[in-house]
C-alpha cells in the first residue's frame, strides 16, 4: 500500500488509497466519477477570481468563498455554487498558494466543516 498521500485534482480532498486502484495508484488524479466528469474551464475561472479578490486584499487579509461566489455566479445563484467554490480553494491549497483557516487558524481542507475563510499561504 503507497504511504504518499494524494489530493483530488478536482475538489481538492485528501484521496485515500484504495485496493481497486493498486495497480494503477500513480495514474489516479481523481477521488471518484463525479469529479472526473466535473473538472472544466471554469474551474480555473474560479480560482482566478478567489486570487483576484484577495490580490485587491492588505497581504494577511482574508476573504469568504461565498465572496467568490457571488462574483463568479451572481447575486441570485452564488449560493447553490457553494461547494464549486469550496472545490476550488481546496485545489488552491493543494498547489501551495491558499490557506483554508477557520477562527482564524489553518484547517484541514479535507475535513474542515463549517464556516470557512481564505487567505494567501504564508501570511
Amino acid at each position: 500500500m503507497p504511504e504518499e498521500a494524494k489530493t483530488c485534482a478536482y475538489c481538492g480532498r485528501r484521496m485515500e488509497w484504495r485496493a481497486k486502484w493498486k495497480d494503477c495508484w500513480d495514474e489516479v488524479k481523481f477521488c471518484s466519477e463525479r469529479c472526473r466528469r466535473s473538472t472544466g474551464k471554469s474551474d480555473r475561472e474560479i480560482e482566478a477570481v478567489m486570487l483576484e479578490l484577495l490580490a485587491e486584499r492588505a497581504p494577511g487579509a482574508t476573504i469568504c468563498p461565498s465572496e467568490v461566489a457571488r462574483r463568479f455566479f451572481g447575486e441570485d445563484e452564488w449560493r447553490g455554487q457553494m461547494e464549486v467554490v469550496r472545490c476550488a480553494a481546496r485545489r488552491l491549497v493543494a498547489k501551495g498558494e491558499l490557506e483554508i483557516t477557520q477562527k482564524g487558524r489553518v484547517v484541514d481542507p479535507s475535513t474542515a466543516k463549517g464556516p470557512i475563510r481564505l487567505r494567501r499561504r504564508g501570511r
